[in-house]
């Protein structure tokens, strides 16, 4: 089967629920999937429940650096060179270049917002979804994917904001959107 690249985008809530959810179906029909996760923290909901379900793996995310607005100029340069690390070693796990058999999914979660600060170079990964192994499905999600990036996405899907509850100041919810 041949692998497509989908990129889920957007102001609105559902990005990676949706990316999730594509990595729970493949992973009930015995496809490996690998989910790398960019600019969030270990305090949600799906880091405890997916390593619970067969077929999926999820890369830690050990570091956090806090809001990109409030970065100094080293703290900026520790996240490039974190997360640029983190895309390339989930790159490389995915297509089988450490030794193993290599994933069906990959799943790389905020990795566009990661783009968008410059903490992953897009070039890079432009260049990974040229060569991806012909199998391998990605996903990508974030806010305001670049048109470079989205020419080369087979499914584009934005979620868009009409209404939401903090605008209303209710905080997030443990449990449902973290």
């Amino acid at each position: 089967m041949k692998g497509l690249i989908h990129i889920y985008c957007g102001d609105g809530k559902g990005k990676t629920t949706a990316a999730l959810g594509a990595a729970v179906r493949a992973a009930g029909r015995g496809r490996r999937v690998l989910i790398s996760r960019f600019l969030k923290t270990e305090d949600s909901g799906e880091v405890i429940s997916l390593p619970l379900l067969p077929g999926i793996t999820l890369m830690p995310c050990f570091r956090n650096f806090g809001f990109s607005w409030q970065m100094s100029p080293e703290t900026r340069k520790e996240a490039e060179l974190y997360y640029g690390r983190s895309f390339k070693e989930a790159w490389r796990v995915a297509a089988g270049k450490e030794g193993g058999d290599g994933y069906d999914l990959l799943i790389l979660d905020e990795v566009i917002g990661a783009v968008n600060l410059g903490f992953v170079d897009e070039m890079a990964l432009i260049a990974a979804l040229k060569e991806r192994p012909e199998a391998l499905e990605v996903i990508l999600t974030g806010r305001n994917p670049s048109e470079a990036l989205c020419s080369y996405a087979d499914y584009l899907t934005e979620m868009k904001l009409r209404k939401h509850p903090f605008t209303e100041g209710i905080a997030a919810r443990k449990g449902i959107e973290y």
